[in-house]
């Protein structure tokens, strides 16, 4: 029992520690600190910006006259063709709508609420990209060709994938990378294994055997088991 409760304390510590969806484009020991920081100069058109949210960190290319382009999950599109309402602000269950039904589109909003109240940075990522970034106007035109309606994927297909597309040529995500490293750690620790199987023996005495508690309990725990 004790080494299980050190797996989940563990567990919750890294991801207490670990911004899920925030990329780490400089080392901890090559970030400077907020008294040192250089005031980050006013971007122009083509530039990268990079906004910090509370759990991931959003992307948008800036096209000019306080205007970005940046892929973002929205429903709407698929309940109305009002643009006008489209063109509202994405609030946050229109937001969680469009990742559930994989529906983005890349628009173009504001500076303003682009940023949503945070701090913008500008184009961190050319100093760590191994591939080149394009001349600024190329970037902004590859990112006004994509304006619309896109297929999504919080993995696959996200607001980072459309940004280094759009300014390096390729499609990356580091926040991609980061999940899948964290996963791939919670399911080679053979401990996961043992956890799933004693929630799965918990559940079956709570609410009795039947396929809906038994298959899990067995399933779950073998494919760790395999995957590991």
């Amino acid at each position: 029992m004790l080494q299980l409760l050190t797996f989940l304390v563990e567990k919750l510590s890294l991801l207490s520690n670990f911004k899920l969806f925030e990329s780490s484009w400089l080392d901890g020991e090559d970030q400077e600190r907020p008294e040192h920081r250089r005031p980050t100069p006013p971007p122009g058109r083509g530039d990268l910006l990079e906004v910090p949210r509370t759990i991931f960190t959003h992307y948008g290319i800036y096209l000019g006259d306080n205007k970005v382009a940046h892929l973002i999950p929205d429903i709407l599109p698929v309940l109305t063709n009002d643009k006008e309402l489209i063109g509202s602000v994405i609030s946050n269950k229109r937001l969680i709508l469009g990742c559930m039904y994989r529906c983005a589109t890349v628009r173009v909003d504001t500076l303003e609420d682009f940023a949503y109240g945070c701090n913008i940075l500008v184009n961190r990522m050319d100093e760590t990209m191994k591939a080149q970034a394009f001349p600024n106007e190329d970037v902004a035109k590859r990112a006004e060709k994509h304006i619309g309606a896109i297929p999504y994927s919080l993995l696959w297909n996200n607001c980072e994938h459309f940004v280094t597309y759009c300014r390096y040529g390729c499609a990356s995500s580091i926040q991609t990378e980061k999940f899948c490293e964290c996963l791939k750690s919670v399911i080679r620790d053979q401990r996961s294994i043992i956890v799933t199987g004693l929630l799965g023996i918990v559940s079956m005495v709570c609410f009795g055997m039947a396929p809906a508690t038994t298959l899990p309990t067995v399933l779950i725990p073998f494919t760790l088991w395999m995957a590991g």
